[in-house]
């Protein structure tokens, strides 16, 4: 009954999100297409529930071909990342289109982070248990880390520190999550996430 309620929960906050969104949506494409070279969504390969890729949406904030030419996470004051891709990043804003993702159901709106395959196949057994429910566009990890891009800028080899730190941290507290999957679960995570955004 949980993941039927849950399940309800993301279909109808996600239509009605897409819906609220949708003339902030145009503005904000309008800014990325006049800023720079490229197209409006950015779709990366993650992994998902059950071990499985799917094709995570978000706006594009970075120039185009930024990922074949640097690291697979953003770090500081990234000099791939667009002006107004970094005013989309500071209010997450750039997360919008992956209610896409929540709608269709690649994603549910709690859950844990999706990480990129490069970093899912470092996982031990024990962490892949995150992979036994669908991911989200927040969670605890996501509350606690809102500021990782300055966290991994101020690391003198910022993949090794997330690989070594921030990932399995942020694993250990998905561990929160898993123990409990309920619809009134969702609704605390998804407040404190609003009041972290608003208050950062």
């Amino acid at each position: 009954m949980q993941l039927f309620l849950k399940r309800l929960n993301d279909i109808f906050v996600s239509l009605l999100g897409l819906i609220f969104f949708l003339p902030f949506g145009i503005i904000i494409s309008i800014l990325i297409v006049t800023g720079s070279r490229g197209g409006v969504f950015f779709i990366q390969k993650r992994v998902g529930k059950s071990n499985k890729d799917f094709g995570m949406f978000k706006f594009r904030t970075m120039r185009k071909d930024s990922e074949k030419k640097g690291l697979l996470i953003t770090v500081g004051n990234d000099i791939r990342i667009t002006s107004t891709g970094k005013f989309l990043r500071k209010f997450k804003l750039d997360e919008i289109p992956q209610l896409i993702n929540v709608l269709i159901g690649d994603m549910s709106l709690v859950g844990p982070r999706p990480e990129v395959r490069k970093y899912v196949d470092m996982y031990t057994e024990e962490q892949k248990k995150v992979l036994l429910v669908k991911p989200g566009l927040t969670d605890y990890a996501s509350i606690e880390y809102i500021n990782e891009n300055d966290i991994l800028g101020r690391s003198p080899d910022p993949e090794k520190t997330y690989i070594e730190e921030v990932m399995p941290a942020k694993l250990k507290l998905n561990e929160k999550y898993l123990d409990n999957v309920t619809i009134s679960h969702d609704f605390r995570i998804m407040w404190k996430t609003l009041v972290k955004i608003i208050v950062q």
